[in-house]
């Protein structure tokens, strides 16, 4: 039994470290391509890549558009429009888009009155929004999110120059706040970035966040939108990169400057019901990401999961009179041993990509962080297998 045990131990572990050495490292150590990127100074150059339409659906977002709006239309960058998609708002937001916005030169909007049943309303609002957009790239955002810099919209298409690109996937983090809270969101935002941005550089893009996601209308429109998954509440950005994204035409960009800031949820109610929808769509992904996914979250889990069991069966043999034999002891020394190994990789790995990433997380919390996230997981995978499902339809 624990010979088996020790086996199992050996054989996570050892995944772990394959994903952490040579998948997340990618990451770790990423240099970003230097573009000849179009600016207001060099307008010689915007032929090799036009106009850009930064796409902000909002629904009651009144007082964000007016903090987002100045932001994105304040970017330095020769030729875009901002085109903001109004869906069904009801705090003001209609007059102020009316009224407010004259001086916001690159700043138009289109109001949406009603629901439709074939479709959830953000992918509605997304599709007319990449129909009406002026210029064949898209640059997404939120209204609840605010650009690091106005540098943010040439960095993020910066990649698109090479015609082979069609998607570029950039990085969100989230304000730091204090709490226990605050400090898992943050954290599980780190770890889904080391993953979606890794994976990619590895040649196997799965996924991306549509609070800085970048891609070109043909593309979108070459896969029918989201004709496959339009009535599934949320993976407008990550189902659709799903399924368009190969390692030919995804670009990652994890310049400082074109990060996307975004606000946390506050409470864990509000913060459980977003995890609940993000779980949800996971289930559309194709087989061979899910696989992948499956099998890095599975053995983060279970090293975790059997070193405890290892250490409870070492106590239990330190009372009961029974001795190792040196088989056991072996395979003991080997598993404690390539899990420290597995936990200093980790740490060096993900805490560099940390202090990349805006600094998401301070890299003295690494381990305590690796732990936090192996307990999350694990008790969203048992959830998801035992929760019963209910049919309830969130804007988002």
């Amino acid at each position: 039994m624990i010979i088996a045990l020790l086996i199992a131990w050996l054989l996570v572990v050892s995944i772990q470290l394959i994903y952490i050495l040579f998948v997340f490292s990618r990451t770790a150590f990423y240099r970003q391509p230097e573009q000849n990127v179009p600016n207001v100074q060099a307008t010689s150059r915007t032929k090799s890549i036009s106009g850009i339409t930064i796409v902000v659906c909002a629904r009651n977002e009144l007082a964000n558009l007016t903090e987002l709006l100045p932001l994105l239309n304040a970017q330095n960058y020769p030729d875009f429009e901002i085109l903001v998609m109004d869906d069904r708002s009801t705090d003001g937001t209609s007059l102020f888009l009316e009224n407010d916005i004259s001086h916001l030169q690159h700043v138009r909007f289109i109001r949406i009155d009603k629901e439709h049943e074939h479709v959830t309303p953000k992918k509605y609002a997304l599709t007319i929004a990449l129909k009406k957009a002026a210029y064949p790239i898209v640059l997404l955002t939120d209204a609840d999110c605010r650009p690091a810099s106005d540098g943010w919209l040439s960095g993020m298409v910066a990649p698109l120059i090479n015609d082979q690109k069609g998607i570029t996937l950039g990085f969100s983090p989230y304000e730091h706040r204090p709490g226990l809270l605050n400090l898992l969101i943050r954290s599980e935002t780190l770890f889904t970035a080391v993953q979606y941005l890794s994976l990619a550089l590895a040649g196997r893009p799965y996924m991306g966040v549509g609070r800085n996601l970048a891609y070109r209308t043909s593309l979108f429109f070459a896969n029918k939108g989201f004709y496959t998954h339009m009535n599934v509440t949320g993976g407008d950005d990550d189902l659709f990169i799903n399924e368009v994204a190969i390692k030919q035409n995804t670009a990652i960009c994890i310049d400082p400057d074109t990060f996307m800031w975004s606000k946390p949820k506050e409470t864990w109610a509000e913060w459980r019901l977003q995890k609940k929808r993000h779980l949800n769509v996971g289930k559309y992904y194709k087989p061979g990401n899910k696989f992948r996914l499956g099998l890095l979250t599975g053995s983060h889990v279970l090293t975790w999961v059997i070193a405890f069991a290892v250490g409870i069966v070492v106590l239990v043999h330190e009372v009961v009179p029974y001795s190792f034999t040196a088989n056991e002891w072996l395979l003991l020394l080997a598993g404690t041993g390539l899990f420290v190994l597995r936990e200093l990789v980790f740490w060096g790995i993900v805490g560099r990509i940390s202090y990349r990433l805006a600094h998401t997380v301070h890299w003295a919390s690494i381990p305590f962080i690796d732990l936090l996230l192996a307990a999350y997981y694990g008790l969203a995978g048992l959830k998801t297998v035992f929760r019963r499902r209910k049919k309830r339809l969130y804007w988002r």
